[in-house]
């Protein structure tokens, strides 16, 4: 298997920082958001290997990872698997846009 150089948009970054923000605050600990940010490293590591254990989208080469209750946007070619949003799989799908995500 050919492991895939995993790359982070500026976008996701900053939603998966947010992510983890909110729970410090919430939880008033960084315990749940270490968890959940290794969860999220750590998935993205076997999806580099195996990119199509994702599901395909409506969205040209983009697929998406449902993780806990997130869901991981991508597309990957032969060298680099890019991480594209993280989605907060509890929120009305209705919101969710095409343009929200590349």
């Amino acid at each position: 298997m050919v492991k895939r150089k995993v790359i982070w948009t500026e976008k996701a970054n900053l939603e998966r920082k947010d992510i983890l923000e909110y729970w410090i605050k919430r939880n008033k600990s960084k315990n749940y958001s270490l968890k959940l940010n290794k969860l999220f490293v750590d998935t993205t590591q076997v999806i580099s290997e195996m990119p199509t254990i994702g599901r395909k989208t409506d969205i040209d080469n983009v697929y998406v990872k449902i993780i806990s209750n997130y869901l991981i946007f991508y597309e990957f070619n032969k060298i680099q698997l890019k991480v594209l949003s993280i989605w907060d799989g509890r929120r009305d799908k209705n919101s969710l846009k095409i343009e929200q995500i590349k």
